[in-house]
């Protein structure tokens, strides 16, 4: 074979597929071109800015890459998919589109030298990015979009927070094994139901409680500081959490927070106790109320009550409710023996907010809304925290921050870029229409352009996503 033949192989014809000579020397040509979106962003919201600044001391003699700019190129690779530090070749290989990318043992430096100082700074770089984004939304758009629960608009902002498990395949430090017998970490983390965002998370062992109130207070805390000043204070508040979150001590840390001018209230689950069972059994027929599906329309074999009055509730906040709701259960469900006897599921939750807020079956639909956290956790888990990458615990816990620093990026390009059906996707989604879709480099004009395929089916939504961002207003500088 010659040497301008080497790497050609020709692919004949299987079935009804043309015939193909495939080739490695094609130029000009960019993969994941949409994904210059998010590079973009991080600009337009001040999050590159603001992580330079921050950084700053890690680059004493200022010289090799930005240490704020590895991190928002990290955080970008993220939200494209990357799983590893290695995947940041995909950006520094596509130089004429994201400039100079470090390599991959600088990246290995940058994280290393993020200590807990230096993480907390991350953080603050992290709240000004989404005052700016939350400031253009208000702008270009309709602003924050409502929560909604049961065909109704919930008012304010709803803070989801759960916990998961991430497997390691690899001795790591503080990994340890679970509750449901595996190995690795055990991570608490808080979304914001509104968008989508990250707000905060905290790394801890894989054999960490679930029910910690300390951690619980820890991470509301920080997704509270992630939340700009004019939203944070005077804005209605619910904080969402299972039975893990149910502690009286994390409870009476939300009541405490009014002190401070956040207008918090709960909603959390409650384990089905001896006292709770014997309350549900005593409770009359006709207290009984059909529950509600998320669309506001009744739910067939599920009804709600109140246990309020019939349960101690002896140091919890003043006005805790307690509500139950009992549903046929579905094939494959987890039943207690009590479930078993009563021949239906039953699920408990507490929540502060007063009889003249929403009736009974609305507080119950709302609490079961907490279930989208579980989606948000899984597309997490594809977006960088479900594979920590080094041995070394705060290098994970910095992984961890720039994967929810990427999945903010993903939802503030929702929110300020998008429009239709995509303006609700997940990240499978927009990765395989969007962020991923292959173009044309070329130059004319003494400009840079972009060409996307005329016969790609999202080829406008794409354009259109870049108008819109050419068009967001910057902050000042």
């Amino acid at each position: 074979m010659s040497p301008q033949q080497e790497g050609t192989f020709c692919v004949h014809t299987t079935g009804s597929h043309p015939k193909l000579v495939v080739s490695a020397d094609g130029r000009g040509v960019v993969s994941h071109a949409g994904s210059r979106l998010l590079a973009d962003l991080t600009d337009a919201t001040g999050l590159t800015g603001g992580f330079a600044n921050e950084l700053r001391r890690l680059r004493p003699r200022g010289t090799g890459h930005d240490p704020g700019r590895v991190a928002v190129d990290l955080a970008v690779m993220l939200a494209d998919g990357g799983e590893a530090i290695t995947d940041l070749a995909l950006l520094r290989d596509q130089r004429e589109v994201y400039g100079p990318v470090a390599s991959t043992p600088t990246a290995w430096r940058v994280l290393a030298d993020i200590d807990t100082t230096t993480l907390a700074a991350l953080r603050t770089a992290r709240v000004a990015a989404r005052e700016t984004a939350w400031l253009q939304a208000a702008e270009t758009r309709r602003g924050i979009p409502t929560s909604r629960a049961g065909g109704r608009d919930l008012p304010g902002l709803v803070l989801d927070l759960d916990v998961t498990l991430v497997t390691c395949h690899s001795e790591k430090e503080q990994a340890a094994a679970t509750y449901k017998g595996g190995f690795g970490f055990h991570p608490l983390l808080c979304f914001l139901d509104n968008t989508g965002e990250a707000l905060s998370g905290l790394l801890r062992p894989g054999n960490a409680g679930a029910n910690t109130a300390s951690d619980h207070i820890t991470v509301l805390d920080a997704a509270l500081a992630q939340i700009p000043d004019a939203h944070r204070h005077g804005t209605d508040i619910l904080i969402r959490t299972d039975s893990a979150g149910g502690t009286k001590a994390f409870l009476t840390h939300l009541r405490n927070l009014r002190q401070q001018g956040i207008q918090t209230r709960f909603s959390v689950g409650h384990p089905v106790t001896e006292p709770v069972r014997r309350a549900i059994r005593a409770l009359p027929r006709q207290v009984w109320h059909p529950a509600l599906e998320q669309d506001g329309t009744l739910r067939g074999s599920a009804e709600v009550a109140e246990l309020t009055g019939m349960v101690d509730l002896t140091g919890y906040p003043d006005g805790t409710r307690i509500i139950v709701r009992r549903e046929r259960p579905h094939p494959g469900a987890q039943l207690s023996l009590f479930d078993l006897d009563e021949g239906m599921r039953h699920q408990v939750f507490l929540t502060d907010t007063p009889y003249w807020e929403g009736s009974v079956q609305h507080l119950e639909v709302r609490h079961r809304a907490h279930a989208r956290v579980e989606d948000r956790i899984r597309c997490g888990k594809t977006t960088g925290f479900g594979r920590f990458p080094s041995r070394h615990f705060q290098i994970n816990a910095a992984w961890l921050e720039l994967s929810l620093t990427a999945i903010d990026l993903l939802a503030w390009t929702r929110a300020l870029l998008l429009h239709g059906e995509l303006a609700d996707a997940e990240p499978k989604k927009l990765r395989y229409r969007l962020l991923h879709t292959a173009a044309r480099l070329t130059r004319g004009g003494r400009r840079l352009h972009l060409k996307i395929a005329a016969t790609w089916p999202w080829r406008h939504e794409l354009a259109n996503a870049f108008a819109c961002l050419a068009t967001l207003p910057r902050p000042a500088t």
